[in-house]
């Protein structure tokens, strides 16, 4: 039961959906607004406060916001000068954390480094320099034993189709067709069906 003159509990509703859906679409054009060289630099520190990027990756996301092309160079251009975009440091970095936190091969880092739109010759730089002290073999112990820790590793890879996934997961992680090989026949002996596979394969 309502009193007469007062909204509708339905009418209330309807209002509170459209408040939201205003506030929804004046966020949107806010967030999809083009910015003015000033706003860009600011945008570009909120960015970079948030996480790292490439310059190339920051540059793409730049060019979606800015309302003038040439300022996009102006503000990257500033952000070097500053110091806040370094494709060494963040290769470097970038490197390390998949080393040390996720224990990939250099081929898939130096991929996804290339993804970033780190230059080649820079990417493999910073992955030489990273790896340098590293021993792939070891590298690939370490990775099957932590992706089939709950599993008897030798038990599992007696099975033909596991033995081939888990050749393919080691060389999707981004180590070499060898090395990997070489490993695997440490926990089955099938492995030496392996020998035949195209380098190239993953």
């Amino acid at each position: 039961m309502y009193f007469a003159g007062a909204a509708s509990p339905r009418r209330g509703r309807q209002r509170q959906v459209d408040a939201a859906r205003w506030i929804r679409l004046s966020a949107l054009r806010k967030k999809n607004r083009t910015l003015e060289e000033k706003e860009l630099w600011e945008y570009a520190l909120r960015v970079l406060a948030a996480r790292a990027y490439s310059t190339g990756d920051l540059r793409a996301k730049l060019r979606g916001r800015a309302a003038l092309a040439g300022d996009v160079d102006l503000v990257v251009e500033r952000l070097r000068e500053y110091g806040y975009l370094d494709d060494r440091r963040f290769a470097e970095a970038f490197a390390s954390a998949r080393l040390e936190n996720e224990g990939q091969g250099k081929a898939r880092v130096l991929r996804d480094l290339r993804k970033k739109r780190i230059p080649a010759a820079l990417a493999e730089e910073a992955v030489e320099a990273v790896f340098a002290d590293t021993d792939e073999l070891d590298l690939i112990d370490a990775f099957l034993k932590r992706k089939f820790r709950r599993i008897d590793l030798p038990a599992h890879l007696s099975v033909p189709k596991n033995l081939a996934a888990a050749y393919r997961r080691l060389r999707y992680a981004g180590f070499g067709s060898g090395n990997s090989i070489r490993v695997l026949k440490r926990y089955s002996g099938q492995a030496e069906r392996l020998d035949g596979i195209e380098e190239g394969a993953e």
